[in-house]
């Protein structure tokens, strides 16, 4: 067993596929398939198993995954302690954004990454954000955008943003589709307005989906969820269809290139706002390429906040 053949077995683990691994890697697939054949017979297991679409792990491939990811993390860290004396960040750094920010957010921040840190190397993943903070509990992300975070020890928390949830519908003034009651001329909108229409939200596990539920249970009432759709640009597809209202915020609604579909009015009685929070292992110290990056993702969410609210008060952190 050497790190090179676990840095090939953690690359075709994450990616499904020999072959997609083998580009990644730059590295030809029957080389590629022999290193990891050579790991299995090192170990006596197997470790992945094919099927139609890929490869998938098997238990004992699931196990070496978890180990093998911490490693070679902790060998990155090694060698960026070393460089680090020559006060220039490099290494690699996974980062991680949920869909919404990372359709605002990937093209600058890869551009600034490789104008800053011509040495570094950069991996960008998307996942909900409970998903994203168990990825960074675990090691398997080293910093990430959280939509309203629950406390827990394993993650260091920093607030950037906070932006107002709004009601979103279609713009126009059409004959709602598929039960979606038409909303109030008001440019605002209530938690009891809320209520009384259809809703397209996530799932439970969702931050506003929980904070939603939360508010509307503590005023007496219950919210009418017509569809559970997790996809963000899905949610819009099916309100501007007509199929229902959704409830999210303008950074969301600007990242689907096509707001002007939309009417968006602010929640306001009570006002429910969204924070979004940086997020770093509790456990793992910090290196100048992790502090580098971290500086740099929240300017840039900084400056994505007022692009949506130039005029608006609401503290950026």
């Amino acid at each position: 067993m050497n790190l090179k053949q676990l840095e090939y077995f953690v690359a075709v683990a994450e990616l499904g596929s020999f072959s997609k691994a083998a580009v990644i890697l730059n590295i030809a697939q029957p080389a590629l398939s022999r290193q990891v054949r050579l790991l299995e017979t090192d170990l006596h297991v197997t470790l992945l198993m094919r099927n139609g679409r890929g490869v998938v792990l098997t238990e004992a491939g699931k196990r070496l995954f978890d180990h093998s990811v911490g490693i070679l993390q902790l060998v990155s860290r090694v060698r960026e302690d070393i460089e680090a004396s020559r006060d220039e960040p490099s290494g690699r750094i996974v980062v991680g954004l949920p869909p919404s920010m990372g359709r605002l957010l990937t093209l600058p921040l890869v551009e600034g990454f490789r104008r800053a840190l011509p040495k570094a190397r950069l991996a960008i993943v998307e996942g909900l954000s409970a998903h994203l903070a168990e990825w960074i509990s675990t090691g398997r992300v080293d910093l990430g955008l959280l939509h309203n975070p629950e406390p827990q020890p394993a993650l260091e928390v920093t607030p950037v943003l906070e932006e107002p949830l709004g009601l979103v519908s279609p713009a126009g003034k059409g004959v709602a589709k598929g039960g979606a009651k038409k909303v109030s001329p008001r440019n605002t909108a209530t938690l009891a307005e809320l209520t009384r229409l259809p809703l397209i939200l996530p799932e439970r596990t969702h931050a506003i989906r929980k904070l939603l539920e939360t508010q509307a249970a503590l005023a007496g009432h219950k919210l009418v969820v017509s569809l559970e759709i997790s996809s963000v640009q899905s949610i819009l597809d099916l309100v501007r269809a007509g199929h229902g209202h959704a409830v999210l915020t303008p950074s969301a609604l600007a990242a689907s290139g096509n707001a002007a579909a939309f009417r968006l009015r602010p929640i306001v009685e009570p006002r429910l706002t969204s924070t979004l929070c940086l997020a770093v292992s509790a456990h793992k110290p910090a290196t100048p390429l992790s502090r580098h990056v971290f500086r740099m993702l929240r300017e840039l969410v900084v400056a994505a906040g007022k692009a949506q609210h130039p005029a608006s008060h609401n503290k950026l952190r």
